[in-house]
């Protein structure tokens, strides 16, 4: 049978690509049957995956079966009904786990706390708790943001600004998280966020692995094996990208466990709290460098890319919305014009800028970072929504489908307006997280969600200070294919200072 399946995969692809042209493709797929379910659609579709699932789920009421091939057991339940995103991530979660079959699609993430459940999980997160509620955790994490944007952000800017020279800020922010992540977890800023713009293989590793994730989702696990067994293809390629980034985390681990007591004791030492915790289990959670190395890893991406892409689809919907940008300018000016310039916020002072506060939350819901979840029940049921679910159905929490459903966010769920999250009265209006899950929902909400607010309020708020942000005119602007919403081809802008504009 596995012979078979990839033989008729390799078949289909070698005629689709050779034998059709693009034009054509739609009337052969809708033309005839075939035991490829929706796999030649899919495929056809796949640089605008996104988008095609957003669209396909708004004709299907937000709930929809994406039907594999016969034989490869990929059949995905999709949906975006808020009842069943409460039911799966609170209601019953323990009835949800994350299943073994997408714990190996994501086997990067080794046993780390985004791909475990159970105990694990629960040791990976209550480590995390008590790393981030260290007395002088916040001082040091604002501390580290701010150096990265006095020596490292403005410094570029500036430097980008005099030439006029266009510049892609998808670049430029994931190199600041990928500095500040680093420096957090490991003691160690690599500084690839610098005027020279040096290549960082780790940092761009991390971003190909994401993409050669969720290529895993959309193709039959055997042709995934046949890859592995060739090494060829995306196998081959995730693989490369997994050795760079182990090395790099590695090295670093190497460092901190060399050094002296007394050092250690002077940082917040997030490395030194997952050895205490190792020990206290008693050998019980396997190997001590791979269990490091998983805890890392997944921090890591999930420090790093949130944010930085969060930032991006922030300053593109910006741009996009100068009126929005003044409105924030103006907040700004009215609640902290001094102390932006002089380079001190804290949280409770970025607190104050309510309105800045609901752009990132428009953001967010438009474009939240991670587009899906998945979850595989433990027994047959009924969701919500009526969808009839059996024992490890496939379902795929479309959290970037949400935010694009009117009956979840009225007539004008396309617009970017920041009032929507303004109460009346004044102050953030709250949503549920079931609504709203772009810091996920139930146990598993993301113990980043106040310092993540934070990283974004500090480097929005500055920039929008400094800058007005223009985009090139003509450049696409779309998501890549990929478990994080990158962006495909960048965002390329030009940067005019706010000084020497008439504004």
């Amino acid at each position: 049978m596995a012979f078979l399946e990839i033989l008729v995969i390799l078949i289909f692809l070698f005629f689709l690509v050779f034998h059709y042209k693009p034009h054509s493709l739609k009337s052969f797929i809708d033309g005839i049957w075939h035991p490829l379910g929706m796999l030649p659609e899919v495929l056809t579709n796949v640089q605008r995956i996104h988008d095609y699932l957003a669209a396909k789920l708004d004709r299907s009421s937000g709930t929809f079966l994406l039907k594999g091939p016969w034989f490869s057991n990929m059949d995905m339940l999709f949906t975006t009904d808020p009842l069943d995103i409460q039911h799966l991530l609170s209601k019953n979660f323990a009835s949800y786990p994350k299943g073994q079959k997408f714990r190996e699609i994501l086997d990067f993430f080794g046993d780390g706390v985004l791909n475990v459940d159970g105990y694990l999980w629960e040791i990976h997160r209550k480590t995390i708790m008590s790393f981030l509620r260290q007395p002088n955790f916040q001082s040091v994490f604002e501390a580290i943001i701010w150096n990265k944007v006095e020596r490292g952000l403005l410094p570029v800017l500036e430097s980008i600004s005099k030439t006029g020279m266009e510049i892609d800020l998808q670049d430029i922010f994931q190199r600041f998280t990928f500095d500040t992540t680093s420096n957090l977890l490991l003691d160690y800023d690599p500084q690839s966020l610098s005027v020279d713009f040096p290549c960082l293989p780790c940092e761009k590793s991390m971003s190909n692995i994401e993409e050669g994730i969720l290529y895993r989702h959309l193709v039959p696990p055997t042709y995934l094996k046949l890859q592995r067994l060739l090494k060829i293809g995306n196998e081959k390629k995730l693989s490369e990208d997994y050795t760079v980034v182990d090395h790099f985390v590695q090295k670093c681990l190497a460092r901190i466990q060399n050094e002296s007591s007394e050092h250690v004791k002077e940082k917040l030492g997030f490395v030194t709290s997952l050895i205490k915790e190792f020990k206290n289990e008693s050998g019980s959670l396997g190997e001590l460098n791979k269990f490091l190395r998983d805890a890392i890893v997944n921090l890591m991406v999930a420090g790093k890319d949130s944010n930085s892409t969060t930032l991006s689809w922030f300053f593109y919907l910006i741009a996009k919305n100068p009126i929005v940008e003044d409105k924030i300018r103006e907040e700004i000016h009215t609640f902290l014009d001094v102390k932006v310039d002089d380079k001190k916020l804290n949280s409770k002072e970025l607190g104050k800028l309510d309105y800045l506060h609901g752009a990132l939350c428009e953001a967010l819901r438009l474009y939240p970072p991670v587009p899906f979840n998945h979850k595989t029940p433990l027994h047959a049921e009924i969701l919500p929504s009526g969808s009839q679910i059996s024992k490890n159905t496939e379902i795929i929490l479309y959290f970037y489908g949400m935010g694009r459903m009117e009956k979840i966010w009225g007539e004008d769920c396309m617009e970017f307006k920041p009032e929507r999250w303004i109460l009346k009265q004044g102050g953030i209006k709250h949503e549920p997280s079931y609504k709203f899950p772009a810091f996920n929902s139930g146990p598993r909400t993301c113990l980043g969600k106040d310092i993540s607010f934070t990283q974004l309020k500090i480097v929005a708020s500055t920039i929008i200070y400094h800058y007005h942000i223009e985009l090139m005119e003509g450049h696409p602007v779309f998501p890549k294919a990929s478990m994080v919403l990158q962006m495909k081809h960048g965002l390329k802008v030009r940067l005019k200072k706010i000084s020497e504009l008439n504004i």
